[in-house]
């Protein structure tokens, strides 16, 4: 799964992670991302002691998971895959891309982390990747909004596994409320609200209200979101 943050990625997570036939990997490309960009954000000094930060290991890791489950969920995000890592691991893995609308990214975003830059959002890494897996593969990954997950759960994650050629698990609609192993170590920072569900929560309805600045950002991110959002898979 390639999302942005404040995505649903990590709802996504647990979700896979509610399979039986699963195991699940958070974000494994973040600390060498941070390792080599010298970027602070919450959580760097945990994330740099506790995690793997070589990006080729890294990336073996993804290719051969250590678990040996039918299936290896693995949460990715574009904007840590930087020139020099290499990519060579995901020609084998299928791969789905998870959207959210730039003004509810940006809203949540900022509870966390109030300075960034655009490329923090990941909506033109979301993209540059799409079209790039896209040539690769020689087909476009299924694209699910995250809207789509919260209005109809059973629905858009039936949608989603046949797009993947996997079979549906109703095991997929929750879970149990807590912290888990396989968090990465930046979690106390970000997934408090995770932590506290069961379950996807309710659909959101108005837009969050922006300031002036904030707005000027979620338009510069719109032909990115809208390029990724046209090939969002259908819910029956």
């Amino acid at each position: 799964m390639w999302s942005g943050p404040r995505n649903l990625s990590t709802a996504m997570m647990r979700s896979f992670g509610a399979r039986a036939d699963c195991s699940v990997m958070d974000e494994p490309f973040f600390a060498p991302y941070l390792a080599v960009t010298g970027k602070e954000h919450p959580g760097r000094d945990e994330t740099l002691q506790h995690h793997e930060t070589n990006p080729d290991k890294v990336a073996a890791m993804c290719a051969s998971p250590a678990d040996q489950t039918r299936y290896s969920f693995q949460k990715h995000m574009p904007h840590h895959m930087l020139d020099s890592f290499s990519l060579s691991w995901t020609e084998k893995a299928k791969h789905f891309f998870l959207l959210r609308e730039p003004e509810r990214v940006i809203a949540s975003y900022v509870k966390g982390r109030s300075e960034f830059e655009i490329e923090d959002l990941g909506f033109a890494p979301q993209r540059r990747l799409f079209e790039r897996l896209t040539k690769t593969l020689g087909h476009c990954p299924p694209v699910i909004h995250s809207h789509d997950i919260l209005k109809a759960p059973e629905r858009a994650l039936r949608a989603l596994c046949n797009a993947l050629n996997m079979p549906f698990d109703s095991a997929m609609l929750s879970w149990p409320a807590g912290p888990r192993a396989e968090d990465g170590a930046w979690a106390p920072y970000w997934y408090a609200s995770v932590q506290n569900s069961t379950g996807f929560g309710a659909a959101p309805t108005d837009m969050p209200v922006l300031t002036e600045s904030h707005k000027v950002i979620a338009m510069q991110c719109r032909d990115d979101y809208e390029a990724l959002a046209q090939h969002a898979v259908v819910i029956i």
